[in-house]
């Protein structure tokens, strides 16, 4: 019977502010909270005034920035470089870069860090190879690994808004500033990159977030390199049991500085932006001599890089190895003592991320739909609450899983479901914005005209909504099982023996110098991410990477 004046999406709203409320609001109170808990348990800012007063906090403070900046400088060098060169020129094998650059977007954890050790480590191949013609050559370890591999490993979020961005510059513009004399430099800088520098900006915050929230890299590379990220981590497993709130404090100042850079990047678009349309796209210049050959090796050059890791983890994982020793010649030891030793993380991995896929799809299509076709204060305070899980380290979100579900009522902490749920609530916001945009592009006319037959806001929705904007539904949920695949650091905090994933595993195999195991686990996961991203541009119904 229904119910006069009943409002669903209303409910829906509740829901899922209930939801956040559980899994993203009380998890970050309670880190707030244990920061202001002193060792008496009282009330106190004193781990705040430990962190100041100790060096190697601040070491760690001034490492992170660093980082953080050195890896949004390179990538955005990287980024912007290849964008350009894709878009304002016609090279050949243009959808094999965009392909590259995806791959290197979704390679699975750890294989750019492994991969550089295997290459240019203390006995790295490279390394090795270069050392015997007796050129001295520094170890990949400390702050210039770090930021290299960052560089290579963050580009392509770079690239992808960045190309978006230049595709779409009236050409008009730039042909205004031509005929008023402005060289092709000049016009570069004062016409084309304020029209993108939105997508710029957004590139190079989305880079530096992800540089300071990034633990496995400085762990295996940075050695004495230092990160907030790798410092929480310390801190919390060092203070398991005990009060954690120097981790928490630690962890709030993480997630400080990445909300303090959001706000940055925000007011700084506020002023100067210059705005165009589309109705003319920009030429696709043919180069030719030395000129071609310069800009078909330099996209090469970088999307190869940035595949690299993931060649060098495949073929490594063919190699003859004898136990965690590589021997000459190829095998598949590895990948037999994957399926007899440690099959549990693989199945572990599948059954958390469809899990969690299944109801970041579910949850996501209603924010989607609740901020796109039901506009208010609550909507539009849901979709700004969204950016949250986007700045939150995962080590951070973790910590706050365990502070908040670790006793009863709610005590999780030691399963597979609290994994899940951290899971999704950090990759509801990519089936949110993947619905959100399908949404827009569709009139609600076709659904308002389904109501005024007779049918309900529900069903309309079902039946005829949700079919037509099913690809933008499919592709967000597919990226979003990619990105669960690779969650790594939430389930490093959040793991118990039972409960392994596959990030996980790869850690404590690289960490064991398990190289054979590790590099048969990467690349497990990399053909499953390769199979999950196909399915994800084939339910898209698009040939190109914008729905990333």
């Amino acid at each position: 019977m229904r119910l006069r004046g009943f409002d669903p999406w209303r409910v829906a709203l509740w829901a899922v502010w209930a939801v956040l409320a559980v899994l993203l609001i009380w998890p970050l109170a309670t880190i707030l909270k244990a920061s202001l808990i002193g060792a008496n348990g009282e009330p106190s800012l004193a781990n705040y005034a430990e962190l100041l007063a100790r060096p190697r906090y601040a070491r760690a403070l001034g490492n992170t920035l660093i980082a953080g900046a050195g890896g949004a400088l390179g990538a955005l060098l990287l980024g912007t470089t290849l964008a350009f060169l894709l878009t304002r020129f016609r090279l050949r094998g243009r959808v094999i870069i965009q392909t590259l650059a995806v791959m290197a977007l979704v390679s699975p954890p750890f294989i750019g860090a492994y991969a550089w050790i295997v290459l240019f480590g203390a006995n790295g191949l490279v390394r090795r190879f270069v050392v015997d013609l007796g050129i001295d050559m520094p170890p990949i370890y400390g702050a210039t690994g770090v930021i290299l591999v960052f560089a290579f490993k963050f580009f392509p979020n770079v690239f992808l808004i960045t190309s978006a961005a230049l595709s779409q510059v009236n050409r008009s513009l730039e042909e205004a500033a031509e005929g008023l004399g402005l060289a092709p430099w000049r016009r570069l800088t004062a016409v084309t990159l304020p029209l993108v520098l939105p997508a710029i900006s957004a590139g190079a915050l989305l880079a530096f977030v992800l540089s300071i929230a990034d633990f496995g890299t400085p762990r295996l590379i940075g050695r004495n390199f230092d990160v907030l990220a790798t410092e929480a981590f310390s801190l919390y497993t060092a203070d398991l049991g005990a009060n954690p709130g120097l981790a928490s404090a630690l962890s709030l100042v993480l997630v400080g500085i990445s909300m303090l850079l959001v706000l940055l990047q925000r007011r700084l678009l506020r002023r100067d932006i210059f705005h165009g349309n589309t109705l003319r796209r920009p030429y696709v210049t043919v180069l030719r001599g030395w000129r071609s050959w310069v800009a078909h090796v330099l996209a090469y050059l970088i999307v190869g890089i940035g595949i690299l890791p993931a060649v060098v983890v495949v073929a490594f994982s063919f190699r003859r190895t004898r136990g965690p020793v590589f021997q000459d010649g190829f095998g598949l030891q590895s990948y037999e003592r994957m399926f007899h030793a440690v099959m549990d993380p693989v199945v572990n991995t599948i059954l958390f991320s469809s899990t969690a896929t299944i109801a970041i799809v579910i949850i996501g299509t209603l924010v989607g739909y609740l901020v796109t076709r039901r506009p208010s204060r609550s909507t539009a305070a849901l979709d700004a609450i969204l950016m949250i899980p986007y700045v939150v380290p995962g080590v951070v979100m973790g910590i706050g899983f365990v502070t908040a579900f670790n006793t009863p009522p709610f005590a999780l902490t030691g399963g597979g479901l609290v994994i899940i749920l951290a899971i999704f609530i950090r990759r509801l916001p990519y089936a949110a914005r993947s619905s959100a945009t399908a949404l827009k592009q569709l009139s609600p006319s076709l659904e308002e005209a389904a109501i005024s037959l007779g049918w309900s806001p529900a069903q309309a929705f079902r039946r005829v909504t949700v079919p037509l904007i099913l690809p933008g539904i499919m592709a967000g949920g597919m990226m979003s099982f990619v990105t669960a695949m690779n969650e790594l650091s939430s389930s490093l905090v959040l793991y118990v023996s039972s409960t392994v994933t596959m990030p996980v595993r790869i850690y404590q195999a690289v960490i064991g110098g398990d190289y054979g195991t590790a590099a048969a686990l990467a690349s497990t996961l990399l053909a499953i991410t390769a199979a999950a991203v196909y399915a994800a541009f084939h339910f898209s119904g698009r040939r190109d990477t914008s729905f990333l």
